[in-house]
């Protein structure tokens, strides 16, 4: 017995399959995440750019498939499932025909997986990835076998699993929504503080939110708690980390500090304490809702992405009526909530944390 599990496991390092939650729930979510701003969010940019500025190869239709036309930002949006699942095939370090294969094993399981499509993607794409590489030059037929195997096995569970959690996902976004609105005040806050605190966190809030297809109020919620870590951070550790630190966490992201909240937990208070300020204040004062691509929720400020994406919500909602026009509430609300109250609030926080004594000088130096 214990030789076979020798075997097992030897057998499993050879092919590099480790399965643990920060392969899975770590590299895996985070490298998917990577595959939607390549396809999904950049063609939603794409499009918005064209519209907005009236450029005629941004807008017109360069394809037209079974019947549908695309634009140039449609093609890449439509390429949202392969780009996922080959970005997390990658994060596993899948050979390369395992990889390859994992365009057909993505397409399949985000169509089938509908609204929910992303996390049948993120599910699938593992099994069928760790499959493929444990068949993976295994015969003299590798050419073979290893396509067959992966695709099959990729396909297989599209059809039996990616309608089911495709639903389950949908349902609980669903719910998460329809909670926020009928509790903008306390949902606000939840919303706001567990999304910015997964965006600090080496996991991926933008997978999280696009898995669960989060817009409305709690994408505008979402939108507030990434913003406060991500501003709060640049702005109060700019003393030690200057205008290299302001933008690499202002606009990059707020995972740069990781390495010193565990080793001072205490200086993520103030970021979070200011997501449970803008969080309400989002959904109940300044009605912020994020109408655009469901991972946009979770961005925050990394590329002004939350930013676009809500301003790509109002223009499809003026486009179908639902929304009279972009108003300069819009405007101040948004500002605020992403850039003015996050940098103002989180620096106010923190000095009283380092007059407790709890946060001292150099504790959010990055690089140390």
């Amino acid at each position: 017995m214990a030789d076979g599990r020798d075997k097992i496991k030897s057998f499993m390092k050879k092919k590099d399959i480790e399965i643990s939650l920060k392969r899975y729930g770590i590299d895996a979510l985070g490298a998917m995440a990577q595959g939607l701003f390549c396809s999904l969010l950049i063609g939603t940019i794409i499009n918005t750019i064209g519209t907005q500025f009236n450029i005629g190869f941004l807008t017109a239709s360069v394809a037209t498939i079974g019947g549908a036309e695309y634009t140039v930002g449609g093609l890449a949006s439509a390429m949202s499932g392969p780009a996922m699942a080959v970005a997390i095939g990658y994060a596993l370090k899948c050979p390369p025909l395992v990889l390859f294969s994992l365009v057909t094993v993505g397409f399949a399981s985000n169509a089938l997986g509908g609204a929910g499509g992303p996390l049948a993607v993120l599910f699938i794409a593992i099994i069928a990835s760790e499959i493929g590489k444990a068949v993976s030059k295994e015969t003299k037929i590798d050419i073979l076998v290893t396509p067959l195997v992966t695709i099959g096995v990729g396909i297989g569970l599209s059809a039996w699993w990616a309608p089911a959690l495709g639903r389950a996902a949908s349902q609980v976004g669903k719910l998460i929504m329809w909670a926020t609105e009928l509790q903008p005040f306390l949902m606000g806050i939840l919303v706001s503080v567990i999304v910015g605190v997964a965006l600090t966190l080496p996991i991926s809030s933008a997978a999280i939110c696009a898995a669960l297809s989060l817009t409305g109020l709690a994408g505008g919620a979402a939108v507030a708690g990434c913003s406060a870590q991500m501003i709060g951070f640049a702005v109060m550790s700019f003393k030690e980390n200057k205008w290299g630190g302001l933008i690499s966490q202002g606009i990059g992201t707020s995972m740069l500090q990781m390495g010193n909240i565990v080793k001072n937990p205490r200086i993520w208070i103030a970021p979070i304490i200011t997501s449970a300020i803008t969080g309400p204040l989002a959904t109940c004062v300044f009605k912020l809702q994020m109408n655009g691509t469901p991972v946009s929720s979770g961005m925050g400020t990394c590329g002004f992405v939350g930013q676009i994406g809500v301003y790509t919500g109002w223009v499809n909602d003026v486009a179908s009526g639902v929304k009279s026009a972009i108003t300069a509430m819009d405007w101040t609300g948004l500002v605020l909530i992403s850039f003015v109250l996050p940098a103002l609030l989180c620096p106010l926080i923190n000095m009283c944390l380092r007059k407790a004594g709890w946060v001292k000088d150099g504790d959010m130096k990055l690089g140390q």
